[in-house]
């Protein structure tokens, strides 16, 4: 079973996310923001890793930075509503750095679970 692993700084999207995720058939651990993440990849790498950009702490760019450094074959989505800075550049920048889906919250159910098939495989 793949394993995912979910970076967000809020608890409901990351219970939403790992609920959703798991009905799909996936095996996800999770963490609260870039610094935990990092250790939990660290500790048993993830065959996907979706993270938000905004974070307090270690922001999602950075992570994406981190990941790609340790791992420049790590497959990963980034997620962002973008609160007051503009979402649209801060998906194209996790882009630009790695990320092989950027996706705007709210995400929606098939959008989520068909990214995560496509990088996954069936």
């Amino acid at each position: 079973m793949p394993l995912i692993l979910v970076i967000d700084d809020e608890e409901p999207i990351r219970r939403l996310l790992k609920r959703v995720l798991e009905k799909g058939g996936y095996e996800v651990v999770t963490a609260a923001d870039g610094d935990e993440g990092m250790r939990r990849y660290r500790e048993r790498p993830a065959d996907l890793v979706i993270t938000d950009l905004i974070m307090p702490g270690k922001e999602g760019i950075e992570t994406i930075m981190e990941l790609r450094k340790g791992d420049p074959g790590v497959k990963i989505i980034a997620m962002s509503g973008g609160g007051r800075l503009d979402p649209e550049g801060l998906l194209q920048a996790a882009g630009s750095l790695g990320a092989a889906r950027t996706l705007g919250k709210p995400i929606e159910r098939e959008i989520l679970l068909g990214a995560v098939g496509d990088l996954l495989g069936p």
